[in-house]
């Protein structure tokens, strides 16, 4: 399979709006492994290979353990995460797979408790980011082989 566009060529702007987005969350306080570990969970769930080789990269590179990486896909079910992590992730897919129900109000309280309301709008912030770049990759078919060096 091989790349469709190169969007990053075809619309300079486009990127460097999302780029400029990804900034925004990388300055906003909330735990530069937390938030990979949405990304690499977020990509996951939209099957944008791109996007899982790029950020289980990242999160080896900032000394993850493979464990926790190896078993992200089955979270609730795996004894490695916080519980922080656990409701971070739970918020995570629940805004990803939006569906009937929305967001439920338990998961709502919980996720706001946990990160209070301004930190809870950077997840959120975060969890919406990773899925337009999963969307932008997965639509042009963004290449892992090609584009990402192991």
């Amino acid at each position: 399979m091989s790349t469709r566009l190169r969007y990053k060529e075809v619309a300079p702007d486009v990127y460097r709006a999302l780029s400029g987005v990804q900034a925004h969350i990388a300055k906003s306080g909330l735990d530069a492994r937390l938030v990979e570990l949405i990304y690499l969970r977020v990509s996951q769930i939209n099957g944008c290979a791109y996007c899982v080789h790029l950020h289980s990269k990242g999160l080896r590179a900032a000394g993850e353990t493979d464990r926790r990486i190896d078993t992200l896909i089955v979270w609730r079910e795996a004894p490695f995460f916080t519980p922080r992590e656990r409701v971070a992730l739970a918020w995570a897919e629940s805004v990803t797979r939006l569906g009937d129900e929305h967001v439920p109000d338990e998961l709502y309280e919980e996720a706001a408790t946990e990160f209070g309301e301004k930190d809870l709008v950077e997840l959120t912030l975060a969890v919406a980011a990773i899925n337009a770049w999963n969307r932008m990759a997965i639509s042009f078919r963004s290449d892992p082989a090609a584009t990402i060096t192991t």
